[in-house]
């Protein structure tokens, strides 16, 4: 069983309450779908910098991850099935999968 990181790319905040409501509702539904698969939940990103060579810091990145979860599975394979699911799919969002390596 290995450890698989979802690296979520854009997606938006809802604008009105309900939509809110109807978003948190879809990523509950789909987190309890997932079980036990799920290493941790994550979270949404609120910000961002970047740190170069020589320590120079800058607003943003280059990347434009809006958040993450960890979740465990047999394989690449199935880790990216359950990302098919995602909510954030549905959003215009996408899912990056990473296969984390045990140290």
């Amino acid at each position: 069983m290995g450890k698989y990181l979802l690296a979520y790319r854009g997606g938006g905040m809802a604008e009105s309450e309900a939509e809110r409501d109807a978003a948190m509702a879809a990523w509950g539904a789909w987190f309890t779908k997932l079980g036990s698969a799920v290493a941790d939940m994550g979270a949404p990103f609120a910000g961002c910098a970047a740190v170069t060579q020589g320590g120079a810091v800058s607003d943003g990145g280059a990347s434009g991850l809006t958040g993450y979860s960890v979740l465990e599975a047999d394989s690449m394979s199935v880790a990216t099935d359950y990302a098919k699911s995602c909510p954030l799919l549905a959003d215009g969002g996408s899912v990056e999968v990473y296969e984390a390596h045990a140290m």
